[in-house]
């Protein structure tokens, strides 16, 4: 099995200030990083990022459409614009931000993203918040430790993978770090290493069967 090694402690793009995101946060703002390829986005992207909005108390979601999922074949990859629009259709509500911010800093990491916009917003507090399906490969992001420390985490349900992802090599080595989701609303108000797993009613739509499902209808 292969782990992710440490990644750059240095935010890419030269000084935070000098990159304009095409949002703005002001200090004491509660926000989530929702970060993945959404090829294609669907329901079960949304019901994520409504889920941790909703539980957590946060004043903005950003999805951040990376550019290329470095887990991913570049081949099964829709372009930019196509997942942006697609992310935009689902991406309800004034307290949703859809942002192309990591293909502006050249990121393909995570953990140099979340760098860049703690330096960018001090004042800010920031969240991660991923599926369930994404603890399950936490482990092979690269920096997936530093990502822990820098910032809390929060993982919704999804279906098939939600009891596998809760023992996955992540969820053991933060045991200690992990908050009830009683608790889930005080998680920003801790220093990090911090997580809870968020559960609810389970969307079962997934970016990988709709894609296998526009394979079929093509052929």
């Amino acid at each position: 099995m292969w782990f992710a090694g440490p990644a750059r402690r240095a935010p890419l793009a030269g000084r935070p200030q000098a990159l304009r995101p095409g949002f703005s946060l002001e200090p004491g703002m509660r926000v989530g990083l929702f970060g993945g390829s959404f090829n294609p986005a669907h329901e079960g992207h949304a019901h994520v990022a409504e889920t941790a909005r909703r539980r957590l108390g946060l004043d903005r979601v950003i999805w951040l459409v990376s550019p290329q999922n470095p887990l991913k074949s570049s081949h099964e990859t829709a372009s930019l614009a196509a997942r942006m629009a697609g992310a935009r259709r689902l991406a309800h509500g004034p307290a949703m931000r859809v942002s192309d911010l990591e293909t502006k800093l050249g990121s393909a990491y995570t953990v140099d993203t979340i760098r860049w916009l703690k330096a960018r917003y001090p004042g800010v507090r920031f969240v991660w918040i991923m599926g369930a399906d994404s603890l399950a490969s936490f482990h092979r992001w690269r920096g997936w430790t530093q990502i822990m420390r820098e910032v809390p985490v929060a993982v919704v349900s999804r279906p098939w993978i939600s009891l596998r992802s809760r023992f996955s090599p992540a969820a053991r080595r933060f045991a200690g770090a992990r908050v009830s989701s009683a608790q889930a609303s005080t998680l920003l108000n801790r220093p990090p290493p911090g997580w809870v797993f968020l559960r609810g009613p389970l969307n079962f739509q997934s970016s990988t069967l709709l894609r296998e499902r526009m394979r079929r209808t093509a052929s």
